[in-house]
């Protein structure tokens, strides 16, 4: 994979990414072919095979590692929710994941493990980071404002007023067509928080 991505980077930007650019670069193997619908599936190539903004990026070997992580943590999101360091687990870990996401044979399981193996040796997920806060504004407090009657006049004294508290919970969801991941969330959920 390391110098098909290093050849990509010198050679001009293809209008699509065909067989034939592949030959043209020395990539023959019939095992090369499966290049185009990885590519696409990690979104560097559109749906007729043209490249994406993203393929840019990939084509600079400054950027590349982390494009790939990202990419990478989209395509496998089902492997990340497992382990969030699923590039570092140890092979047996990572084809567990894989066998139990994708209900597989060993023989495809084992395919898959080596094909997310050779681009997570390449991405660079320290690049990685987390998004930034957004900064605390500082806002001058005015002098408070008498309230004005029209806004008083239906409301109880303030020690019969009800306390209410309320939680928002958002819960962001792996993008997986595996109910059993979705109820092993939802019963968590229910064991650990009571809803």
């Amino acid at each position: 994979m390391g110098p098909f991505l290093d050849a990509l980077g010198t050679a001009a930007r293809p209008p699509k990414l065909t067989q034939d650019f592949l030959r043209s670069l020395g990539f023959t193997s019939t095992n090369d072919r499966a290049l185009i619908p990885l590519f696409r599936k990690l979104g560097f190539l559109n749906g007729d095979g043209a490249p994406t903004e993203a393929f840019d990026v990939l084509r600079v070997k400054e950027t590349r590692g982390a494009i790939l992580a990202e990419k990478l943590r989209e395509l496998y999101a089902d492997l990340f929710a497992i382990n969030t360091s699923m590039q570092d687990a140890s092979d047996n870990d990572l084809r567990g994941a894989i066998s139990r996401i994708t209900g597989k044979d060993a023989a495809t399981v084992a395919r898959y493990a080596s094909t997310f193996r050779a681009l997570a040796n390449l991405a660079d997920f320290r690049a990685q980071t987390a998004p930034k806060a957004e900064p605390i504004k500082v806002v001058e407090a005015s002098a408070p404002q008498p309230p004005s009657p029209s806004t008083t006049h239906n409301m109880p004294p303030v020690g019969q007023r009800p306390t209410e508290f309320h939680y928002n919970i958002q819960i962001h969801l792996p993008a997986t067509n595996d109910v059993a991941i979705y109820n092993a969330i939802f019963r968590s959920l229910k064991e650990n928080l009571g809803i």
